[in-house]
């Protein structure tokens, strides 16, 4: 695992020593970040399931103004500030050591992201991802968008609370969908 492109390009990144946690390829990063060149320089970013932290360290790379990641597992919440500590980034981030849901709701309602990047266990069940990506509408800039890397065989929601799909990436196995911030939906 490495960073593909900017800043710290060429810097190897530490994998987990576990099983469970499944990183990103690079293959697949470098098709993100392809899609996201003209957003990422000043943005603001939300690594969400940061895992290694591998995502939101190469949006740093690239020119993120700044990236929040949210890791609820102490052994990833160690190995994303060991693999920022290994770039030599010691300001531009924070780590919030919570539950995705949790940790969006928690967050300053004063802060929001021009981009939210979500990958979640494969696992996750379709409601808890429901709420979550219910959850991240209210923390998207007008404009923003979210991505989410899933299982291409899993479906995932249309819309969920602001969020409306534009697109989705097909990479062997994985899928990018993209969401953009659309109207509220109304509650029953």
């Amino acid at each position: 695992m490495r960073v593909i492109a900017g800043s710290l390009k060429g810097r190897r990144l530490k994998a987990p020593d576990w099983p469970g946690l499944r990183p990103t390829s690079d293959r697949l990063r470098e098709t993100l970040f392809n899609v996201l060149a003209t957003r990422i320089d000043g943005a603001r970013v939300a690594d969400v399931y940061a895992g290694t932290g591998a995502v939101g360290i190469e949006a740093l790379s690239r020119g993120a103004r700044e990236v929040t990641f949210v890791e609820s597992d102490r052994r990833a919440q160690e190995l994303v500030a060991a693999n920022l500590a290994h770039c030599g980034l010691v300001t531009r981030y924070t780590i919030v050591r919570a539950a995705a849901l949790r940790a969006l709701e928690s967050i300053d309602k004063d802060v929001v992201f021009d981009i939210v990047l979500l990958d979640p266990p494969y696992a996750i069940t379709d409601a808890e991802l429901a709420d979550v990506l219910a959850a991240v509408g209210p923390r998207l800039a007008i404009g923003g968008l979210a991505v989410l890397e899933h299982a291409t065989r899993h479906p995932v929601p249309d819309i969920a609370g602001r969020l409306v799909r534009s697109r989705d990436l097909v990479s062997g196995d994985s899928t990018l969908t993209f969401y953009e911030a659309g109207n509220p939906v109304a509650g029953p």
